[in-house]
């Protein structure tokens, strides 16, 4: 049996919820509606919900460009018998809300957690973008991908292996190779255009004159209410310095703590990283190079100021150990040492 009818055999219902993490980006998008035309394509219906508000400039224009039908999760009634599909995140993470009904499996591309209350799973960690599981899919049954949905699908891998320079794995490489001559070049450069707002401006204006450092690592205090993307363009952009090797930046929103991590140094996991600082606080992971947790139950800035300021030291601590380097901090105005 292909994936595909692995995964159709143990879908009971005519209907099946298909369920982003929260704040999904434009990976979590294009996997979850190349999911849910492949589910249709073989007569059952999806529905592709997320938890979380989208305002990533280019992450609303792929959604219009390339036509995704997607749908808050608050605004769905769920019942007990429904069945549900998380794609680009598995059960139990902070960042992903639970529901009523029966998450049913998963397809993701983190480190492999607890999976045995699946019915079907497909998680591969080598791969760079959660997306190209899916296009296998298509490949492996031979089921033709329109012009839309190979743009879709070369967009998400682009975005989620920074231009196929982070985590990006073979299987990356040849579906991308394959996708792009498919794709719709004038769409694809549309998104490439639009990737801030000019309220994003303020954030990181707020970042550089906050930035701090203890040796390579660079510690970025946000402020409140940033969002998951723009905390990942934020760290991302911090993380082209050259005298930056590792970002730990965060954010206080939602009722407690949003942290992200990025990491160039090949011993330094981000993934173990973000678990260090959210040690007893919270729950985190992702990949080695890029990973993100929450602290939940923070009502306020003060108490968040405090927490936040623990989460750092954990941090600092574990990098610190890991590098062999004293835990001293500088100011961005302070000479940077290595």
């Amino acid at each position: 049996m292909t994936k595909i009818e692995q995964l159709l055999s143990v879908i009971d219902n005519d209907l099946v919820y298909i369920q982003t993490h929260n704040y999904p980006d434009q990976d979590a998008l294009a996997t979850a509606h190349g999911l849910k035309l492949l589910l249709e394509h073989y007569g059952k219906k999806a529905i592709v919900c997320y938890k979380g508000a989208i305002d990533k400039a280019n992450t609303l224009q792929m959604i219009s460009l390339l036509q995704l039908d997607i749908v808050p999760a608050d605004t769905i009634e769920f019942s007990a018998s429904d069945e549900t599909i998380l794609v680009d995140c598995q059960q139990g993470n902070s960042n992903v809300k639970s529901y009523c009904g029966t998450v049913i499996a998963c397809i993701d591309h983190h480190k492999e957690q607890e999976t045995s209350n699946y019915r079907f799973h497909d998680i591969r960690p080598e791969c760079g973008a959660c997306a190209s599981i899916i296009a296998c899919y298509y490949l492996e049954s031979d089921i033709p991908i329109s012009k839309l949905l190979a743009t879709t699908f070369t967009y998400a891998i682009r975005m989620d292996t920074n231009c196929l320079n982070r985590h990006v794995s073979d299987l990356d490489l040849n579906l991308y190779s394959t996708l792009y001559k498919k794709s719709d070049i004038g769409i694809l450069s549309q998104l490439d255009s639009c990737t801030m707002k000019l309220q994003d401006l303020q954030i990181y204006y707020h970042a550089i004159e906050n930035l701090r450092f203890c040796h390579t690592m660079a510690l970025l205090d946000l402020g409140d209410d940033c969002s998951e993307a723009i905390m990942g363009q934020i760290s991302d952009f911090m993380l082209t310095l050259e005298e930056v090797d590792i970002i730990v930046s965060h954010s206080f929103r939602d009722n407690g703590i949003k942290f992200t991590v990025r990491s160039s140094c090949k011993d330094l996991d981000a993934s173990e990283v973000v678990r260090a600082a959210l040690n007893e606080l919270g729950d985190g992971g992702g990949h080695p190079s890029m990973a993100a947790g929450f602290i939940p139950g923070i009502n306020n800035p003060s108490a968040a100021h405090t927490v936040s300021k623990v989460a750092e030291k954990q941090a600092i601590t574990f990098v610190c150990n890991a590098m062999h380097w004293n835990d001293k901090i500088y100011s961005k105005r302070k000479q940077i040492v290595r």
